[in-house]
């Protein structure tokens, strides 16, 4: 069953086409209306019905069309569906194949990608009837909630909200200062190349399949930070990054070249605001801790004669940035201790013990975007989350240097792919931090194991988060009960943990086992800060529903 909440501004095209003798009785006419019934970034929901405008009944229906390639039906309800390459054939099921005169029965389905059916048809006759749909001269709707997620010394990062189309949006694009820099697919681009110190404006438009253009977009602006100038050091074995991370300086980039590196990968050096250190290499060169060794001390901190195990380890540093690597093998993936400011940009983190990447010991303000966890919780199911935000309570003896919290707030986590065969949460947002932001992601779930109460792909019992925009699905193997949750743990000292967080624009594909795409489990507790849920959010295969409380406009 689909359970979805239909944008008023969903697309609909009517075509019509004269059922073939073996498809349906005599005197049967039918008219098939494709309608975008919902728009995500990287996709869309719609839906085909069929309406009998002749004089008897149909008996039977089957509708086929081509996708653009780079888009596919990712599922579909009411019809049985079969495909040969970008062809797709939709056949009635045994309740909605007869449709009297002048009734009407649908079916529906998901497509990942942003392509429209073409060449329909309906029992093999064309669905306008043999001639040529009227042209498409509708153009998108501007795009909305223009916003930048990230700034570097060469690039700016921006996102926005899907725009729609009577037909389909196919893409966007990114006007940097009147000028088109970047073209997108999704509802997120990064431009590059940009000067330091430098201020531009930003503009988005949108496009159709016929080339229609939406008008630019309501703009934002953003300076670009001062240039580091800082002298790069090129690295090729473990010794040599050892040495480069311990003896870091700000400004200075460390560069990887591709290999493996074995070894305890620890630095204790801060960048600044204006010069950040930068560790960068491409995806083959992978960090690999064989670890931990040693006696470790009651709360993790570099101890002499002690490896933590962690294949990249921050410990108060902030103002840095990640790039373009790899770490594997190791306990936990990346580590932040106290180290505010981070970017983690387009690294894999792969087969690691636990989790894949800590911001902790208050990390606030950093970013992660962009980038794949696999393969986590490999020793350690329970403790093998995806990103790991924040600390439990129970752990704020060790890791609460705020006030006696973890308070890892304002972290954003955007763009990434996480899963599948991440054994814990795909994002666990830990009591206590505040004003995170979630979106643009891509949850695969196959692979939760339900060790340490881990069920959903979001956990979040922070505070005042922004989940938006992303896309979630489950399927066997694996523990899944609900695509997100909320939960309300008690701390010391006392935050209204699990509160106040929004959800919109998020599409969940339950698997047929999921209960709710976001279940919120107290709303008593958070009388004076709810949590809301919006009605754009979406779920197809769900046990229960969308959600268990009354969904926002």
């Amino acid at each position: 069953m689909r359970y979805r909440v239909v944008s008023a501004c969903a697309a609909v095209l009517v075509v019509a086409g004269l059922v073939s003798p073996a498809g349906a009785a005599a005197g049967a006419r039918l008219a098939a209306a494709f309608s975008q019934t919902s728009v995500w970034d990287s996709g869309y929901g719609a839906s085909y019905t069929l309406s009998n405008t002749g004089g008897a009944a149909s008996a039977a229906w089957t509708v086929e069309f081509d996708l653009p390639a780079g888009s596919t039906v990712s599922s579909s309800w009411s019809s049985v569906r079969s495909q040969t390459g970008q062809h797709y054939r939709f056949t009635n099921v045994s309740y909605n194949g007869v449709i009297a005169s002048g009734a009407s029965k649908s079916f529906g389905f998901n497509v990942a990608g942003l392509g429209t059916p073409l060449s329909c048809t309906v029992n093999g006759a064309p669905c306008g009837g043999g001639g040529n749909p009227p042209a498409d001269t509708t153009a998108p709707s501007v795009p909305q909630g223009l916003r930048t997620t990230a700034v570097t010394s060469s690039s700016v990062s921006l996102s926005w909200s899907a725009s729609t189309d009577d037909v389909g949006v196919t893409g966007y694009e990114v006007l940097r200062d009147g000028v088109v820099a970047a073209t997108a697919t999704t509802t997120s681009a990064t431009v590059g190349d940009l000067a330091p110190d430098t201020a531009h404006t930003f503009q988005v438009r949108a496009r159709d399949a016929a080339g229609n253009t939406s008008a630019a977009s309501g703009p934002v602006s953003a300076r670009t930070l001062p240039g580091s100038g800082g002298p790069v050091v090129d690295v090729a074995t473990a010794a040599q990054l050892t040495a480069a991370l311990a003896n870091a300086a700000p400004g200075q980039t460390i560069r990887l070249a591709a290999g493996t590196y074995r070894g305890s990968f620890v630095t204790q050096r801060a960048g600044t605001v204006t010069a950040p250190i930068t560790l960068t290499g491409p995806a083959s060169a992978v960090l690999v801790n064989d670890g931990p060794s040693g006696e470790a001390p009651s709360c993790p901190v570099p101890t002499a004669g002690w490896d933590s195990g962690y294949g990249l380890w921050l410990v108060d540093a902030p103002y840095w940035t990640l790039t373009g690597f790899t770490v594997a093998e190791s306990k936990k993936g990346i580590v932040l201790d106290n180290s505010h400011h981070v970017t983690i940009d387009a690294v894999s983190v792969h087969h690691v013990d636990e989790e894949a990447v800590h911001f902790r010991r208050s990390s606030a303000d950093g970013v992660i975007r962009n980038s794949t966890i696999t393969d986590t919780g490999l020793v350690q199911p329970g403790y093998g989350e995806g990103v790991y935000i924040g600390s439990a309570g129970s752990n704020w003896s060790c890791h609460g240097n705020s006030g006696g919290a973890d308070r890892s707030d304002r972290v954003q986590v955007v763009g990434n792919t996480i899963g599948p065969r991440v054994a814990a949460e795909p994002i666990d947002v830990k009591e206590g931090t505040h004003a995170g932001v979630i979106r643009g992601n891509t949850f695969h779930g196959q692979g939760i194991t339900g060790q340490n109460s881990a069920d959903s792909w979001v956990d979040v019992k922070g505070i005042g988060y922004l989940i938006e925009d992303n896309t979630g699905t489950f399927a066997s193997p694996g523990t899944f009960v609900n695509g997100y949750e909320t939960h309300n743990p008690s701390s010391t000292p006392s935050f209204s943990n699990g509160c106040g967080n929004v959800w919109r624009r998020n599409t969940s594909d339950l698997g047929g086992v999921g209960q709710y795409a976001i279940k919120i489990t107290s709303v008593s507790q958070c009388g004076g800060n709810p949590n809301v849920v919006h009605s754009s959010n979406t779920v197809t295969n769900a046990v229960t529903g969308l959600t268990n409380i009354p969904v926002t406009p």
